[in-house]
């Protein structure tokens, strides 16, 4: 199946087991598996990581994110998306009167703050998932980020330094200094960091329900601190607000040994299309014959990834807005025809396609009864809106920066509608002709990262044989916004060079942990649910995979 050497630098080993959690924080692994052996299902575990998470690497994360999920029941794959909505109160007209135009005549809008706070779709997610296929307790389920908060936590080095980093641009915003400036300043690595108010929320949720997070007291408070602090989010926009269960979209691709696959994703409001049109476009070339590391290889992929963001930025919102929709936009004679723009020996700056109408953390978690998760959740950028309800502890994401300004666009800002996300879980099948066999639940966090983590690793696995951890570990590449191309400092120089002259506008980056994302992979060894799992978690992050 796997070469089960590493070719990278890694401080990390694959981890077997028949139940796992892989998450970006020790302690929320640790908290997922300690559900998991208590008799909880994966579903269950999810919803204890997540809730750990909350409070351990808040820097990514808080009771006032949003979420995604994929779910194998063991017979089924499910999508949620539990990403809220915009106060009903939002269009153009409200950003202009309150911030003006800017220079480049475009209607100013802030990146922090309470007029960037969508309604928290994080808690309903949790609601969801639990309602459908929770098996144990709420109260035991959030008990481990309780305990977590109120006796707290040493700060490990990457979240110390993302800390740090975001206390200059958020420490005016309401009660973020309260919260997260314990002694005016950021926690220092290895310092003890507690969080009472968060566990006080957890206890009172478990007690009156998570409903009550929109319904009721933490609802109330939510919309006076609001008020108090010039946002617009009102009760009724809290209380209208129900996730939604979707049918995850897919892709279908080759593997080694003619083995098909086919990869899953959320639809949009989502970018995780731009993972699968990308993939689409590179099944026109044949990847396995190519050396993994080569350029050649690594410049397909690179250019496939730019051709499906063009896509993806121009068309890409909420599906009750977009002009195309996500068939379209995977449409096999479409991406057929993207992928002829490719040239292999020349990068490219590519334009939008027109087809034919028709701050993050990740986990994941397996039982050993067949169940898989792969579950991700955000305040968007570091600390979010920076804003904090601090009788709560709730901190706010800043989801509504992800819409646009401009007249028209289907990502335009406007009342109760969603805005573009970045965040985006996903799962891969195995197909064994017309059945689907659950092969691994993934994901890579880090902003417009993602579907770029999505398609290298899961590439290297497939295409080239490479083992969860090394397909991790690997050194990664990111395309900008505008073509340019970032890439990790530990890249082989010769491939950065020959990047270059083939055209890509190249520069290194030292900081790993936004720009290259991090990811958590589990991977079933067999159809014989008794062998297990392999998993892997990146080294980018103070994560552990966790197994039993």
């Amino acid at each position: 199946m796997f070469d089960w050497t590493n070719p990278y630098l890694s401080a990390r080993i694959p981890v077997m087991g028949r139940s796992v959690c892989s998450t970006s924080h020790p302690f929320a692994a640790q908290a997922g598996l300690r559900t998991l052996q208590m008799g909880g299902n994966a579903i269950d575990a999810a919803i204890t990581a997540a809730a750990a998470l909350c409070v351990v690497e808040p820097v990514s994360n808080g009771l006032g994110s949003d979420c995604f999920a994929i779910v194998w029941d063991g017979e089924q794959l499910h999508g949620l998306n539990a990403s809220g909505q915009s106060p009903k109160t939002w269009s153009l007209d409200y950003f202009k009167s309150r911030y003006g135009i800017g220079s480049d005549n475009k209607i100013k809008r802030p990146i922090r703050g309470w007029d960037t706070v969508t309604v928290p779709g994080a808690i309903g997610g949790w609601l969801a998932l639990h309602e459908k296929w929770g098996s144990l307790p709420l109260e035991e389920l959030l008990s481990p980020a309780i305990d977590i908060a109120e006796s707290g936590y040493a700060v490990p080095p990457v979240v110390a330094s993302k800390w740090k980093a975001a206390v200059p641009e958020l420490e005016s915003q309401p009660g973020f200094r309260e919260i997260f400036m314990p002694c005016g300043r950021a926690p220092n690595v290895g310092e003890i960091f507690h969080f009472p108010s968060a566990a006080k929320a957890l206890r009172h949720l478990c007690r009156q329900g998570l409903r009550d997070f929109y319904e009721g007291e933490i609802a109330a408070d939510l919309v006076a601190h609001s008020k108090q602090n010039g946002g617009s989010l009102s009760l009724d926009d809290l209380r209208t607000y129900q996730p939604q269960w979707v049918a995850p979209i897919g892709q279908t691709i080759r593997g080694l040994g003619q083995r098909d696959y086919r990869v899953y994703e959320i639809p949009p409001n989502g970018q995780g299309i731009a993972a699968l049109m990308a993939m689409g476009i590179l099944e026109e070339f044949d990847l396995s014959e190519l050396q993994v590391d080569g350029v050649l290889a690594q410049h397909l992929q690179i250019e496939a990834m730019k051709l499906a963001f063009s896509d993806v930025y121009a068309h890409v919102a909420d599906e009750r807005s977009m002009r195309f929709t996500a068939s379209d936009l995977l449409d096999p004679s479409y991406l057929r025809s993207r992928a002829q723009l490719i040239d292999p020996h020349k990068a490219s700056y590519p334009s939008t396609g027109l087809p034919q109408a028709g701050g993050t953390v990740y986990l994941t978690t397996a039982d050993k009864y067949g169940r898989m998760v792969s579950f991700i959740q955000s305040n968007y950028m570091g600390f979010g809106s920076g804003v904090v309800v601090p009788n709560w502890g709730v901190s706010l994401q800043n989801r509504g920066f992800g819409f646009n300004a401009e007249q028209g666009s289907s990502n335009c800002v406007g009342p109760a509608k969603r805005p573009f996300h970045t965040i985006i879980p996903a799962f891969l099948m195995r197909l064994d002709g017309t059945e689907e066999i659950p092969q691994m639940s993934f994901g890579v966090m880090g902003g417009e990262m993602q579907p770029q983590g999505h398609l290298q690793t899961l590439l290297r696995m497939i295409k080239w044989g490479q083992q969860p951890q090394a397909a991790c570990d690997a050194p990664r590449w990111r395309v900008n916004r505008d073509y340019t191309l970032d890439i990790e400092s530990r890249a082989d120089p010769k491939l950065v060079h020959d990047l270059e002259r083939l055209g890509h506008k190249m520069k290194r980056v030292q900081d790993p942990y936004m720009d290259f994302g991090s990811g958590q992979f589990i991977w079933r060894l067999s159809d014989k649910l008794s062998d297990g799992y392999v998993a892997a978690s990146d080294s980018r992050r103070d994560g552990l995979a966790a197994a039993y």
